[in-house]
């Protein structure tokens, strides 16, 4: 682990941008893999990227900040406005590059940021950019709770002496510097004679490398910013068109109506990749994000944590991976469920090198030590209660309910009986997993720079709720006095010591106490076509999340070039 200091990185993303308009003909760097090298051109073209969401028509809601808005949904907010600077969420423990902030110094115990802004940017109507308008962006998310997801009543003072801004939080923030550093900054002189959570900001004026053309909810264009700071966007038009599902975005990938994306495809390497081979591309990165089989701690069968282990000790995840995620969701290997490689570095040394696999009769013998006892072939607890349990996930979420089917097949294997049974999405999101009215269900987890989100996403007991009262996190309703104190102070730490001090504790409790069963990594993916442009993010360049929904989409287009074939 390390402290952000983020000056150093200045020069580095000048070499960048300075890389993605030197020299023309073929550049290794812009190769995909084992693709055929493309020959690039330096002019801007006139040729339309399109890029497609499959989430339905966009809300006629500029607004970039507020939630719900159509521009962040369909991701253009994002090549208009942009952030202070850019997080590599596929490489979460390199420093961040400076964007709209030039450099970003934390005091000891991260409970205050000093903002330096970068010099000689202008939006996008030609006023400058300043000091005043980052500190103008964090004074109305500290005003508005609407607009507050990610420091929700944790900022303190917010000033600025002209060139620098200096937030302070209420308390440290180490884990949860990402989040500050990904915050769009909007225009003060604008946005100050308006509501800033029902203005609808039309004209969507911005700093980053495309300004808004028009507007339908079916289709947005944007142009290039000739005015942007940065290297100037070689792509002539983007083009976000409305895709109702995954299966409308898939076909659209597939024939080349659009060229950037993302959308889970079954099977993608056939139903994707083979249709153009030589330029037809899927990409996912790592970060520690995954999926979690979330476990009802409060009732049978999981209130047992013997029964837990067991079923963590049948749950054939190398299947699961491979057969309900295609291979695009790499497996958990390790005990302490931390995807790899991105969490090497915080597994404790007891437990490197175990890995998770496979063991039934290791499994039974557990359940029999514990008193479990079977009629046939099927369980039976310690009170003499043949064991069940229902597997739930919304319907058509074929990957996860592909993965609970397999799930569901190792518990039959203990003779537990596990039904899985799909609902409605609407149902899922609102009344089963919030509420904690499951036995079982997946969920992803926040991503971050350290694996706190993970562990506190799944354990932690400051976001415990009882059942029937919505939880935003720990939807398992786990708890245990000393993890919550070591969550709380692996967050306000002010040293790397003391932080992995407070993560082996942690991690002990969560190899020891199965309080959810991480099921695979949910890396960032996206699928792009390199028929007109080539520069996105590879398996062997992986210099942003692929995806262009995210304030990383204002570094990836200014690196894309036009293909010269």
């Amino acid at each position: 682990m390390r402290k952000f200091t983020t000056v150093a990185a200045s020069a580095a993303v000048v070499a960048l941008l300075a890389t993605a308009c030197s020299g023309g003909g073929e550049d290794p760097a812009d190769g995909d893999g084992d693709k055929p090298t493309q020959a690039t051109s330096n002019e801007r073209s006139d040729k339309v990227l399109t890029v497609g969401m499959p989430n339905g028509e966009a809300s006629a809601n500029q607004n970039p900040i507020a939630p719900g808005a159509g521009s962040t949904s369909f991701g253009y907010a994002y090549a208009i406005y942009e952030s202070l600077m850019q997080v590599n969420e596929i490489k979460p423990n390199d420093p961040p590059t400076p964007w709209l902030a030039e450099k970003i110094e934390w005091n000891d115990d991260y409970t205050e940021a000093v903002i330096t802004p970068r010099a000689g940017v202008k939006w996008s109507d030609g006023e400058d950019f300043t000091a005043d308008d980052i500190a103008y962006s964090l004074q109305i998310r500290k005003d508005n709770d609407e607009l507050n997801p990610d420091f929700p009543g944790q900022y303190g003072d917010i000033t600025t002496d002209g060139s620098t801004v200096t937030v302070g939080f209420t308390s440290g923030q180490y884990v949860n510097a990402v989040k500050l550093y990904k915050l769009l900054i909007v225009p003060k002189h604008i946005w100050e004679n308006e509501d800033p959570v029902t203005y609808t900001a039309d004209d969507m004026i911005g700093t980053g490398p495309f300004t808004l053309k028009s507007f339908t909810p079916q289709s947005v264009t944007l142009v290039p910013n000739d005015s942007y700071w940065g290297e100037k966007p070689l792509v002539g038009e983007l083009r976000y068109d409305a895709f109702k599902d995954n299966p409308g975005l898939t076909t659209a990938l597939t024939s080349g109506e659009a060229q950037w994306g993302w959308v889970f495809i079954p099977d993608f390497e056939n139903t994707f990749i083979a249709q153009d081979p030589d330029h037809f591309n899927q990409v996912a990165g790592g970060g520690f994000g995954v999926d979690v089989l979330y476990l009802n701690n409060e009732e049978k069968p999981f209130n047992d944590v013997a029964f837990r282990k067991a079923l963590n000790m049948v749950v054939d995840r190398a299947d699961i991976s491979a057969t309900a995620g295609y291979g695009v969701w790499p497996q958990i290997k390790s005990v302490t469920g931390l995807p790899q490689p991105s969490g090497d570095d915080f597994i404790m040394d007891e437990y490197k090198g175990q890995e998770l696999s496979v063991d039934v009769d290791g499994a039974k013998q557990v359940l029999t030590d514990a008193g479990y006892t079977w009629d046939g072939d099927a369980l039976v607890d310690p009170d003499g209660e043949k064991v069940s349990f229902t597997l739930t996930n919304p319907q058509g979420w074929t990957d996860y309910l592909d993965a609970l089917a397999i799930i569901g097949e190792g518990a039959k294997a203990l003779g537990a009986d596990a039904k899985v049974e799909p609902v409605v999405q609407d149902t899922w999101f609102n009344q089963v997993i919030n509420l904690g009215d499951f036995d079982a269900s997946l969920h992803w987890t926040d991503g971050g720079s350290t694996p706190w989100n993970l562990y506190s996403n799944i354990m932690d007991g400051a976001s415990y709720v009882p059942q029937g009262e919505p939880a935003n996190w720990n939807f398992g309703r786990y708890q245990d006095d000393e993890v919550t104190a070591a969550l709380a102070d692996f967050k306000s730490a002010t040293s790397d010591a003391d932080r992995m001090a407070a993560l082996g504790t942690v991690q002990k409790h969560f190899v020891e106490d199965v309080p959810g069963l991480v099921i695979w990594s949910r890396p960032a993916v996206a699928q792009y076509s390199t028929v007109n442009y080539t520069g996105f993010p590879t398996a062997e360049d992986p210099y942003a999340n692929p995806q262009p929904t995210g304030p990383q989409a204002a570094l990836i287009l200014t690196k894309l070039k036009p293909t010269a074939d």
